[in-house]
């Protein structure tokens, strides 16, 4: 006999009460700043801030005397809603402001900074209040890791328990544990972000940027988001080839499975060196890179990159630091800008396209479909030749030097099946709604990767301000799903979740 149970809604709007005095907290900081720069704007920051710990704190009341039971069914509502909530929430700095006054713009704005796509409505952001930009910077900050993982390290001291939490917002096949009790894990993942964090806002600091400057790019470049201060990106330092070197470094870190920098921190380099992810990721960031950097040495317009064809290592220089940056920016998903790689050749145009496939390791803050499941769609592709050949003999694919189980297979084979559907369906949309093919292609795909940048009339140059209402709408809905690993998001649309068994 099957055993009847009900959704736990009261702990899903305690929770949901929780992330809004998170999310008004955070806010209550980019007031500070607005305080520190002497603008106005930080009244309406604050009042936005109140009313969300306000809402925040009622919520939480009515709900405090719940069963403290978490399940797998509330953990995919409360990953879901608390992102939904989250997104609502932010636009309040905005609209309070005046500095996105149309909503669906403010959503958009907001939707991409906690999912950490980095794609932008502002058409110039350097006349934005610097309180407003710091919002920006943290709501990618916030989401980098996941504001659901931030919960975690706390739930327990609310006597709930948090792995369902975790199991449906860590990003990737499988989550990887620093420590027996989720908990730990979490505080321990915090304390790695934050670590990086500061490291290279003092080192972008020391470079020549200022205070403000590094402090947002870093918030920026460790949740791999990629929004910035400057109307150009951080091309407005391409005449300051160490900023952007730093900027590489730590787009490179945050791309990697931040389980191993705890392991490196720990002096366990071994882990390091022999996980099979880490050494594919490096291997494509260093193959497309040179790559990359030969071409545009040879062959770009040089009023693009400022290359010329004589052998000068300045050139060289500047061709691979530019070539590196993109690739990296495209794959971890960061989305910085420095130059417009759909300017530079059309085979570098492809390149680029199919590194909006590729992502970064499992386990970072990056989107895409992440390196370890195309390492095991590689290796089960390559199984299946075998199988073909030797169909009674028992091949496993591996990984990290151990058989993998069939399901994980199975669960890599349908996410990317459901990812290429919702990348073609996506396109269709926007084609649907008068884009043309190469910003259609471009949007979906940008979106739905967390990338930011795309192609068309999206390019680096460009952004997504000229989209339609309902284009917009459809693009957060894209990073909605694209940030949780769809199918967090889509199981909530199939009648089975609802059934009370």
């Amino acid at each position: 006999m099957t055993r009847i149970t009900k959704l736990n809604y009261k702990i899903i709007v305690f929770i949901m009460g929780l992330l809004l005095v998170f999310n008004g907290g955070f806010m209550s900081v980019s007031a500070l700043v607005s305080a520190i720069y002497r603008e106005s704007e930080g009244f309406d920051i604050l009042a936005a801030s109140g009313v969300a710990v306000s809402i925040g704190a009622v919520l939480m009341y009515l709900t405090r005397n719940h069963v403290k039971e978490l399940r797998k069914k509330e953990g995919y509502l409360i990953v879901t809603l608390g992102w939904l909530i989250m997104a609502f929430a932010g636009t309040m700095p905005y609209m309070f402001t005046g500095s996105i006054p149309n909503y669906t713009d403010a959503f958009f704005e907001t939707m991409s900074g906690f999912t950490t796509t980095g794609a932008s409505v502002v058409n110039d952001i350097e006349i934005l209040p610097k309180g407003i930009l710091f919002w920006r910077s943290m709501t990618h900050w916030i989401g980098g890791m996941g504001i659901i993982v931030l919960a975690v390290a706390i739930l327990p001291l609310l006597g709930i328990g948090g792995m369902q939490l975790f199991a449906a917002e860590a990003p990737g096949p499988s989550a990887d544990k620093l420590h027996p009790r989720i908990t730990d894990t979490a505080k321990r993942l915090w304390l790695i972000y934050v670590g990086f964090t500061a490291i290279e806002t003092v080192l972008l600091k020391i470079a020549g940027m200022g205070w403000f400057d590094a402090i947002n790019h870093a918030l920026s470049t460790l949740s791999t988001g990629g929004f910035s201060t400057k109307n150009a990106s951080t091309a407005y330092w391409n005449d300051n080839p160490a900023i952007q070197w730093i900027i590489i470094v730590f787009m490179f870190i945050a791309g990697a499975n931040f389980v191993l920098s705890y392991f490196a921190f720990k002096g366990k380099f071994n882990k390091v060196w022999r996980d099979t992810e880490f050494k594919w990721y490096s291997g494509f960031v260093v193959g497309f890179s040179v790559l990359g950097g030969t071409l545009i040495y040879l062959y770009a317009d040089p009023s693009i990159s400022s290359i010329d064809h004589p052998m000068v290592l300045g050139e060289m220089e500047s061709a691979f630091r530019h070539s590196t940056f993109q690739v990296l920016a495209v794959m971890t998903t960061t989305g910085f800008v420095t130059a417009d790689y759909t300017l530079w050749t059309p085979f570098l145009t492809i390149m680029f396209f199919g590194l909006f496939f590729l992502g970064g390791s499992a386990g970072s803050t990056s989107g895409g479909v992440k390196v370890v499941r195309h390492i095991i769609l590689i290796r089960n592709g390559i199984m299946e030749f075998k199988r073909t050949l030797h169909p009674n003999a028992i091949l496993p694919v591996r990984y990290n030097g151990r058989a993998l189980q069939s399901g994980i297979v199975f669960n890599v084979l349908g996410f990317f099946i459901l990812y290429m559907l919702s990348f073609i369906v996506g396109a269709i949309v926007l084609a649907a709604l008068g884009l043309d093919f190469d910003t259609a292609i471009g949007g979906a795909l940008s979106t739905l990767g967390n990338v930011g940048p795309a192609f068309g009339d999206l390019s680096p140059v460009d952004n997504f301000a000229g989209l339609p209402q309902l284009g917009k709408w459809w693009c957060s809905f894209l990073m909605l799903i694209g940030r949780l690993e769809l199918f967090t998001v889509l199981i909530l649309l199939t009648p089975f979740f609802w059934r009370n068994r």
